[in-house]
């Protein structure tokens, strides 16, 4: 298999890291979509990161359908997710409210970086700052409480997507993801940056 973008992405790094947890064997070609457009559009003309060529040369694209496969090629005895059905939804509601915390991260890094300071649209960033507070409002409730990881000693899909969207965040824009308002998310994120396979796979 071959994983292809950076890992300073949220999306491709629970994806990275996912797959170690996994044991599952990857090479990662790190490109950019942004910088290396045209190297990018080699592996997929779509250049949408991350995406995954699988053995028989199929391309995937989106974390989670990426996963969805990385599950099903693993097995059902080494899966990141949990077998109670309140464990999964619990699971499920961090998962979503983490992937809406990186795709409003996402948003903010696209209105500076890509418009023109002249035409930045301030009403639009202060509601995208808004959602992207409320959601991790939300997901540091979640994850009150706490001694270790959701699934107890062992990180779930869900303790890795949550841990690699607060660090997409911190590393783009500290200011939105303040260790003090959100203790618990941080307190996760520290635990699970400690992990082999979060340390192998660094933002930068």
């Amino acid at each position: 298999m071959k994983l292809i973008g950076m890992s300073d992405s949220p999306f491709v790094r629970r994806v990275a890291i996912s797959a170690k947890r996994l044991g599952l064997s990857f090479e990662h070609e790190q490109i950019s979509v942004m910088r290396q457009f045209e190297a990018f559009s080699a592996f997929n003309p779509l250049v949408k990161a991350p995406t995954l060529i699988t053995d028989d040369g199929t391309v995937l694209m989106e974390s989670t359908v990426i996963l969805e496969y990385l599950e099903k090629r693993a097995g059902p005895d080494k899966t990141l997710f949990p077998e109670e059905l309140s464990d999964f939804v619990k699971g499920q509601r961090v998962i979503g409210l983490a992937l809406i915390a990186c795709e409003k991260t996402v948003q903010i890094v696209y209105e500076y970086n890509m418009r023109p300071a002249d035409k930045l649209h301030p009403d639009w960033l202060t509601r995208v700052e808004t959602q992207l507070g409320e959601a991790y409002s939300a997901l540091n409730k979640e994850l009150e409480g706490l001694s270790a990881f959701l699934g107890g000693d062992e990180p779930t899909q869900a303790d890795i997507t949550a841990a690699c969207a607060w660090g997409f965040t911190r590393l783009v824009y500290p200011n939105l993801a303040d260790l003090a308002t959100y203790p618990a998310i941080a307190a996760l994120s520290k635990q699970a940056e400690a992990l082999p396979e979060f340390i192998s796979t660094p933002l930068v």
